[in-house]
């Protein structure tokens, strides 16, 4: 009995250690694919739009209108033909903007999104002496090609990236164009992740923190923290060796030897294991965190520590043989798996199946299934990202029964025209509305307001922005506008909008007649005081007996019809 017993301990003891090994490198090795899936991911993402914008202005700062515009900047042809090919590439740039800075005189030209500029793209000449202007001069420095710099506002929470590419033309520099791309919005998406147990955060090649979830931790001015300062990802960590574990993570993925890298360190008293990607484009680090205890349940193994314990009790010899067909060569293999899961080679883990139903096999089969279905997974989730931000997008700023702007949508346009100079307000309402709809239904009452969106939409330009206000109520708000013009609009929406009969679903034919206030409104006035103006001419036109338009004036005012 003393012999058996001897030989059980003397097969147990290393048995038992052996499993212990198998199981925490199953588990490490499985916990850092998940750590470096969710970097990559996160560097794809972030990277995807980055990439687009850099090869649009790449290919933009090779056009040869740009380059023979450069030479000659006062040719008006080829001035025509240089602002064509910026606008033309301005309406394809993520922010609808460029900017282009002429080399030989300092000349900057610049148009937005709104197309505020058209026409009128020269903005100023740039001045080497001051301190705005040196941006690019600095830039003039760097070889030919698109070169980026970050602009973090942590105040703000938002995070631009501008694209500056330098045209050359041996060793003359021909001039500097770009865009910009905020990114604000997926840095607060990986930042924010509430899956449990995992923490990202984005760090600068100091490793001063540029996004957290804990706003404290960020870095509001890299040149007033130091390395120590708890803003920085090496005051996070606690172990001995762990900052030089952090930097040899950041030099290993900066040098391109991977994409991602992964280890171990210690976070608030705990072994924690940390993945490490870079995204080169902006100069930051995608740093994620992963609580392996919280993400990976170590009881999930407990089937097979009691299959072990049962099996303690045979022979050694027969032991050691059946433990190490039954556990330690399945084992062997699933770590295998892992690892070439780890490299995208998903085959073994399809062919590693053996229809077994013991602990074991059901291990096998739930973790392969998890490492086939992170590249599922990622796909699925992208696909949603997109999905979701159209969506949020249109019930934000649409009206879902027309398609038109809705007051949200509407002052957003105005936001964006704000102090460009006097702005017109055009509103109407559909006459006896009510009584439509309660003659002849409400599916009438739905036609005619289609009808009236989509005759709107005829009789406004580019700049001219259309939303329904409400109801039966519509609104025009165009910028730069002028008394004589807004009286002409208001000529043209009264013509459009009564000139043909509205088609009911029945088949029957409505005449259709509206009433319509206008105003035009001083720079710098609020879109709430230039509606409340328009309405009271449109009140006005009401009680004149409907069916025709007034445009604001003094009297009104006088007349008692006041504005908010």
């Amino acid at each position: 009995m003393l012999l058996v017993l001897l030989g059980f301990a003397a097969v147990a003891v290393p048995s038992s250690f052996a499993f212990q090994f198998i199981v925490n490198s199953t588990v490490a090795q499985l916990g850092t694919l998940f750590a470096e899936k969710q970097v990559l991911y996160d560097r794809h993402r972030g990277l995807g739009s980055l990439i687009r914008e850099v090869s649009l202005a790449e290919t933009l700062s090779g056009s040869q209108a740009i380059r023979d515009w450069a030479h000659d900047e006062d040719d008006p042809v080829l001035r025509r033909r240089g602002i064509g090919e910026l606008e033309h590439y301005r309406r394809h740039f993520a922010d609808g903007s460029y900017f282009f800075v002429v080399g030989t005189s300092g000349n900057y030209y610049f148009n937005d999104a709104s197309n505020a500029y058209a026409g009128d793209q020269y903005r100023y000449t740039l001045d080497p002496a001051k301190h705005d202007d040196a941006w690019y001069y600095s830039t003039l420095a760097l070889a030919e090609g698109c070169h980026l710099n970050v602009n973090n506002d942590a105040n703000l929470r938002v995070t631009k990236v501008w694209m500056n590419c330098v045209i050359r033309e041996g060793k003359n520099v021909l001039g500097v164009l770009g865009t910009g791309i905020d990114l604000s919005s997926f840095i607060q998406e990986v930042v924010n992740i509430p899956q449990k147990g995992v923490t990202s955060m984005f760090v600068d090649r100091q490793g001063m923190i540029q996004a957290h979830r804990d706003e404290q931790l960020v870095s509001l001015a890299n040149f007033e923290d130091d390395p120590d300062s708890k803003r920085s990802l090496f005051s996070l960590v606690s172990g001995p060796g762990d900052t030089e574990t952090l930097k040899r993570l950041m030099e290993d993925v900066t040098a391109e030897s991977v994409l991602a890298d992964s280890a171990f360190v210690t976070l608030d008293g705990k072994e924690t294991l940390v993945g490490v990607g870079y995204l080169d484009k902006l100069g930051w680090y995608n740093v994620t965190f992963m609580d392996i205890d919280t993400i990976i349940d170590r009881r999930m193994f407990a089937p097979i520590g009691l299959l072990i314990a049962a099996m303690m009790g045979l022979i050694a010899i027969v032991f050691v043989l059946v433990f190490k067909r039954q556990v330690l060569d399945r084992l062997a293999a699933l770590e295998n798996v892992v690892h070439h899961a780890r490299r995208g080679n998903y085959g073994p883990a399809l062919a590693m199946g053996d229809g077994r139903q013991d602990e074991i096999g059901r291990l096998s089969a739930a973790l392969t299934e998890m490492a086939v279905s992170v590249d599922d997974n990622t796909r699925q989730l992208e696909a949603r990202v997109r999905e979701r931000t159209v969506e949020l997008e249109r019930l934000a700023f649409k009206d879902g029964q027309t398609g038109l702007l809705n007051r949200r949508g509407l002052a957003a346009a105005h936001a964006r025209s704000a102090g460009e100079g006097p702005f017109g307000v055009v509103l109407f309402d559909i006459d006896r509305f009510k009584q439509i709809n309660d003659s002849h239904g409400h599916a009438a009452g739905d036609a005619v307001i289609l009808a009236m969106a989509r005759r709107l939409e005829t009789v406004t330009d580019a700049d001219a922005a259309c939303a329904r206000w409400g109801g039966d109520e519509f609104i025009i708000f165009v910028p730069n506008c002028t008394a004589e013009g807004l009286r002409d609009l208001t000529k043209a929406v009264m013509s459009a909008l009564i000139g043909e009969a509205i088609v009911l679903p029945d088949g029957g034919l409505l005449p259709a007649s509206v009433s319509i206030g206008a105003c035009l409104a001083d720079t710098g006035d609020k879109l709430d005081v230039a509606a409340a103006m328009a309405d009271a001419a449109l009140y006005s036109a009401k009680q004149a007996g409907r069916g025709r338009t007034v445009i604001f004036d003094r009297d009104m005012a006088r007349a008692g019809q006041h504005v908010a």
